[in-house]
């Protein structure tokens, strides 16, 4: 099989251009991880074609390594170009599902009724992970912060390392009087959707705004930068820089233990999907009945919950032109959440698998895709 990241691309039309074209630019073939199924055959052909959430791409190598090696007549393409970007392109017609770490707004849903057939698509929820609030300040690897003060930092209203505010939560900490570069998405982001939605739910005195995928035009003190590579590296280079990420690249830098009830709660794959337990079904207009869009309880104060969670999904038009590419979707979102699958994404990016009620429904969600009549 070969495998393709066809690379971060700066616009939806490139994206829908290099799928046009079948071009795959950087396309490796990459080895299986081990305990890969080792199966050479298969019953699906073709390529499939997606775009969208970086938080997923580390994930997304394992997924594509792992089912080429059962699949070596098809190939996965995924261009992690952002969670708006990837529905963008799949509105447009230019990929065959994207990668978002939030679900279709009202809007989209209509929008993908002309794209996907009357149905519209579908969202299967593949990787739950923590978003990590990560800093630099040598010297420190942890520090404690309720939502207000993680919100006061990102509005621009705690603009200093020794403030009161972080030095009451962190007493044995030594904290230097650098000033805080606060560095937030430039792109539009499921992450940050996800990161404002814990504010404006946690902290809504402080965090007015509400919470959107585009981060709030206008506040003071900080930086942006795109995609979640964009955000580390611009923190990791700036000496009192902090940012929001998914867990998985937040690497060496410093990482905030978030206030849940009377406790202080370190990111972890359990603690992420102990959040993700509280969650409801997302409202709104015609989504179809197998959808699994969710809304989760930012605010909770359940023990050992890490409320600062994002859920990111694989969305699948309902219905496809032939019964090829049906087949191959199918097939690859099974793959993904199968036990192999989410295992293959918990040691490359740390996070959560699924729960087996989550499978269940995941995989009856993925049956009802058909072809379009």
């Amino acid at each position: 099989m070969k495998v393709s990241n066809f690379g971060r691309t700066a616009s939806v039309l490139t994206v829908s251009a290099a799928v046009a074209l079948g071009l795959a630019a950087c396309g490796t073939d990459s080895a299986a991880p081990a305990g890969a199924p080792a199966s050479t055959e298969s019953s699906v052909t073709g390529t499939l074609s997606g775009a969208g959430a970086s938080s997923q791409d580390a994930a997304m190598q394992a997924w594509i390594a792992g089912f080429g090696s059962a699949n070596p007549q098809a190939s996965i393409q995924y261009s992690p170009d952002g969670s708006g970007a990837g529905r963008e392109a799949l509105l447009a017609g230019g990929v065959q599902f994207a990668g978002s770490d939030a679900y279709l707004d009202e809007e989209e849903t209509a929008a993908a009724a002309e794209v996907c057939g009357p149905d519209g698509a579908i969202h299967v929820p593949v990787y739950i992970s923590p978003i990590a609030v990560a800093f630099n300040l040598p010297g420190i690897t942890e520090l404690n912060l309720d939502a207000e003060t993680i919100a006061g930092i990102f509005r621009g209203e705690i603009t200093a390392w020794n403030d009161p505010a972080i030095a009451a939560q962190n007493e044995a900490a030594k904290l230097p009087d650098t000033p805080i570069t606060a560095v937030h998405r430039g792109d539009e982001s499921g992450t940050t959707k996800n990161f404002t939605e814990y504010l404006a739910e946690a902290a809504p005195d402080t965090w007015t705004d509400p919470a959107a995928g585009e981060w709030p035009a206008g506040l003071p003190n900080g930086e942006s930068a795109s995609g979640t590579g964009g955000v580390i590296s611009t923190v990791s280079s700036t000496e009192g820089g902090i940012t929001y990420a998914d867990a998985s690249a937040a690497g060496s830098l410093g990482k905030v233990s978030v206030k849940v009830g009377d406790a202080y709660v370190p990111f972890s794959a359990d603690a992420a999907a102990l959040a993700v337990e509280s969650s409801t079904p997302a409202g709104g207009e015609g989504r179809p009945e197998a959808d699994m869009a969710m809304d989760l309880d930012r605010d909770t104060a359940a023990s050992g919950a890490y409320p600062v969670v994002l859920v990111s999904y694989h969305v699948f038009c309902t219905s496809y032109e032939d019964q090829q590419t049906v087949d191959l979707v199918r097939a690859f979102g099974n793959y993904v959440v199968s036990d192999e699958g989410q295992s293959a994404a918990s040691d490359a990016a740390g996070s959560a698998p699924l729960s087996d009620a989550l499978r269940g429904k995941a995989e009856t969600a993925l049956e009802t895709i058909k072809v379009r009549s």
